[in-house]
């Protein structure tokens, strides 16, 4: 929360700034004089030069506009960005107080970045108990620290075709969010072996992951183009992801929720042409580090295709595949997503999935559904979901989602309960400035067959969210 705070604090201090006319690049001033500087520079931006030449580029345009959407392209796991697109991201802030050291002058050389951002949520909920499976804002009717993320990255440069490039991408987080990226055998002990019976999430309230830390090799003489990354990765085909700047929503769907979250092996990205991207990779199966007993080597095959007038995308996974019986999250997940541009204003999202595991225990013939251990007889629980998002821009500061899905927890393995789910989400993003997100929520989720919200008190649940996400 002091990082909050001090968050707070200095955007502030820069917009209200008397010294309005220090800028960033005046290296007579000290490292928060430019860094407030940068903030101000960013709220109240120069005209754009309509001369400036566009960023080479070795893709298809991009579909949409980001912002106010959180990407300008169509999905595609395993890669900063899709083989053939330049690295678009903005200088934040602290890399612009940063460029006038001798630190920051090496940085930029070597195409070496470093920022982050701070989320802070609050939410009112009908249920007193928990939220959950609403995620990641589990604790009903509560301000919640849910990220401080920092990041240090390089992005290989995919648009050449002259040489072998690298790079690398680490990303900490600390807060609450991390009960749900956590992975087995990584600092694990926070989550794992720290029972709360007066939390909704077992483990420790806030804590820290090491969420990403992977090496890229480019290889341009790979058909059009291949990415080797070798470490730990998100997992490849959802249309949402962790980091809070990534998603159209505050919140995560019952189907995003309970699927895996990261993988650690090596992947391969091959670009065949501006329609056809497909993608291999070996790993420890989900949420496992590759030294941990519970890891089992589990395949990952995806194949990308975007229309030729680019308006449609079809995203096919084998996200983890293996003949393991279950043990630490070790799920089979096969999951389709698609995607329609009605106008570059508006378009949809859809994925499905498939997940189950093998001779889970306690999910067999006179187990009590949900409940592990409760069966000498293993068996096997699965789950279907299926989720849409619907997405408007507005103007180039503002956007709208509506999310809506259906979600059937067979054995109720996956959320507790074995029941169907429906949720309705709509939502807004609104950019204050290029450095900060506000997002408002409104959302509503019913389970049919059992009382699934509240900690089984309840067969609905509604919940008002909002959020900031404060770029640095």
């Amino acid at each position: 929360m002091r990082l909050l705070l001090l968050s707070t604090a200095l955007l502030l201090a820069a917009t209200n700034s008397a010294h309005a006319d220090t800028g960033s690049g005046d290296c007579s001033q000290g490292f928060f004089s430019r860094l407030a500087a940068a903030y101000r520079e960013d709220a109240n931006p120069a005209p754009a030069d309509p001369n400036a030449p566009a960023p080479a580029r070795r893709a298809m345009d991009s579909p949409f506009s980001s912002p106010p959407f959180p990407s300008a392209e169509w999905q595609l796991g395993g890669v900063a960005y899709p083989i053939g697109v330049p690295n678009e991201n903005s200088q934040y802030p602290l890399e612009k107080a940063l460029a006038c050291t001798d630190l920051g002058q090496w940085m930029q050389k070597n195409r070496i970045e470093v920022y982050g951002w701070i989320n802070p949520s609050v939410n009112l909920s009908s249920s007193s108990h928990t939220n959950y499976p609403l995620s990641y804002a589990s604790r009903p009717n509560r301000v919640e620290f849910n990220q401080f993320l920092f990041r240090i990255e390089r992005i290989p440069d995919t648009v050449q075709t002259d040489h072998i490039d690298w790079g690398f991408h680490f990303d900490n987080l600390y807060g609450y969010d991390y009960h749900y990226t956590t992975m087995k055998g990584i600092f694990s002990n926070q989550l794992l072996n720290n029972p709360n019976p007066n939390q909704p999430l077992n483990g420790k309230i806030y804590g820290y992951d090491p969420m990403l830390f992977y090496g890229d090799i480019y290889i341009p003489w790979v058909a059009q183009g291949m990415d080797v990354r070798i470490g730990r990765w998100l997992s490849l085909p959802d249309i949402e992801a962790q980091f809070s700047p990534n998603n159209y929503l505050l919140t995560h769907s019952i189907l995003y929720t309970v699927d895996p979250y990261t993988q650690m092996g090596v992947m391969t990205t091959t670009k065949l042409s501006d329609q056809w991207t497909v993608q291999l990779g070996l790993n420890g199966s989900n949420d496992v580090a590759l030294w941990n007993p519970s890891a089992r080597l589990s395949l990952q095959a995806c194949v990308r295709w975007v229309s030729a007038d680019n308006n449609d995308m079809i995203y096919p996974c084998v996200n983890n595949w293996n003949k393991s019986d279950y043990n630490y999250n070790n799920i089979q997940m096969f999951v389709v997503t698609w995607g329609h541009r009605f106008t570059p204003n508006v378009h949809t999202l859809t994925e499905v999935y498939r997940i189950y595991g093998r001779n889970i225990p306690g999910y067999g013939p006179g187990a009590t559904p949900g409940v592990a251990g409760s069966s000498p007889y293993p068996g096997n629980a699965g789950a279907f979901g299926i989720v849409n998002y619907l997405n408007v821009e507005l103007d180039p500061a503002n956007m709208i989602s509506f999310r809506n899905e259906w979600y059937n927890d067979e054995k109720g393995q996956r959320t507790g309960f074995p029941t169907h789910y429906t949720s309705h989400t709509l939502g807004m993003t609104h950019w204050v400035s290029p450095d900060l997100e506000l997002r408002p929520e409104l959302r509503y989720e019913h389970s049919y067959d059992v009382p699934a919200y509240d900690g089984g008190r309840k067969n609905s649940q509604t919940t008002l969210l909002l959020d900031a996400i404060l770029h640095f």
